[in-house]
């Protein structure tokens, strides 16, 4: 075979690649990177528990404020609302270290209080019943969804999105393969849900 026969074949493997891609039916690939987040952020009048290991006068159970903010024992003021709870536990500790030589420090919300839109998580678009629902701990998009009555014969639920709100008030969705997750038991993308959340399941065209 000379060269021109090998460049014509080579070009002739490549158009039926290129075509066998554009006539494919196959749902888009999920991005591995697009990985919903799982740390809960602290809200207005939460409930945290502040442990000072062997400072038990410096142990605390407060709510967080309006202004996010709590009050901890000879540290005073230390911003919570709109962090992790590992967050306030390295701050605090940081700032105790002026008092106490090497303080452990444990931050447990014991209570979600937060504002009644953010401690619920809500289902949309071609469900039976679309609901608001009260958000708990371990709670899953798969979870959400039955909870709406599952889905609809109208349903697509291979483009179900998972909408969630970020700390800089930017919206992020999350591609959810409830089809593999419902059909197959495939849980790669049963996300763990946060307060306020949305999950929409889109009507499949016609």
């Amino acid at each position: 075979m000379n060269r021109i026969q090998q460049l014509l074949v080579l070009g002739l493997c490549v158009l039926l690649a290129a075509c066998a891609t554009h006539g494919s039916t196959e749902a888009p690939k999920i991005d591995p990177s697009a990985q919903a987040v799982t740390t809960y952020r602290i809200g207005v009048d939460d409930q945290l528990s502040i442990t000072v290991w062997h400072n038990p006068d410096l142990s605390v159970s407060v709510p967080v404020r309006p202004d996010g903010k709590i009050t901890v024992p000879l540290i005073g003021d230390v911003v919570a609302g709109g962090k992790t709870p590992e967050e306030v536990s390295a701050e605090i500790k940081d700032k105790l270290q002026a008092y106490v030589r090497d303080p452990q420090v444990a931050v447990i919300l014991t209570e979600l209080r937060s504002h009644e839109y953010l401690s619920r998580v809500r289902v949309t678009g071609a469900v039976r019943s679309p609901v608001s629902i009260p958000y708990r701990q371990g709670m899953t998009v798969l979870d959400a969804v039955l909870a709406a009555g599952g889905t609809t014969e109208f349903a697509a639920p291979d483009r179900t999105e998972l909408y969630r709100k970020g700390t800089d008030g930017t919206t992020t969705p999350y591609a959810v393969r409830l089809d593999k997750v419902l059909q197959q038991g495939d849980l790669a993308t049963n996300y763990p849900v946060q307060p306020g959340d949305v999950v929409t399941v889109p009507v499949r065209a016609f």
